[in-house]
């Protein structure tokens, strides 16, 4: 009867500690999508392995988050909503990158801060971007010009 109180007191006290874990992490995990910031647009051809919630790093540093992807009408460009952390300031020369964490990591937008006066503001577009480059159309391009002498 004893071993039964302490295995239902252990069990408790497991479960206890589970529930407190969970909430911990989710709490930490989504600290910063409820920080303050502000939001950035940027238009891409090509976004191919973006989603939301991927980093935006300036200098190798995550300065912010991917809020949003849509599709933009007439011109069907990918459009990404960027949330920056409040304090850091983006030239408006600025370029936006799509690159890759290694050669199988996963993919983020880079920043190339530009060395205008002025700064991007809330809702602000990046202008100068450059697409996902897809390694399977280089291979392919590689492929087809050996084969074709």
């Amino acid at each position: 009867m004893k071993e039964r109180v302490i295995e239902t007191v252990v069990g408790f006290v497991v479960i206890c500690l589970a529930i407190f874990s969970f909430m911990f992490f989710y709490k930490v995990s989504d600290s910063e999508k409820n920080g303050e910031g502000y939001f950035l647009n940027a238009s891409f051809q090509n976004i191919d392995g973006l989603a939301e919630g991927n980093d935006v790093k300036l200098s190798g540093i995550k300065i912010g988050y991917i809020d949003n992807v849509t599709l933009e009408n007439g011109t069907y460009f990918a459009v990404a909503r960027l949330k920056i952390k409040k304090g850091i300031d983006i030239p408006s020369d600025s370029r936006a990158i799509v690159s890759t964490s290694g050669l199988l990591g996963g993919k983020y937008i880079r920043i190339n801060p530009g060395s205008a006066d002025d700064n991007l503001q809330e809702n602000g577009k990046i202008k100068f971007t450059q697409s996902s480059i897809n390694i399977e159309d280089l291979i392919s391009k590689l492929m087809y010009s050996l084969t074709s002498k």
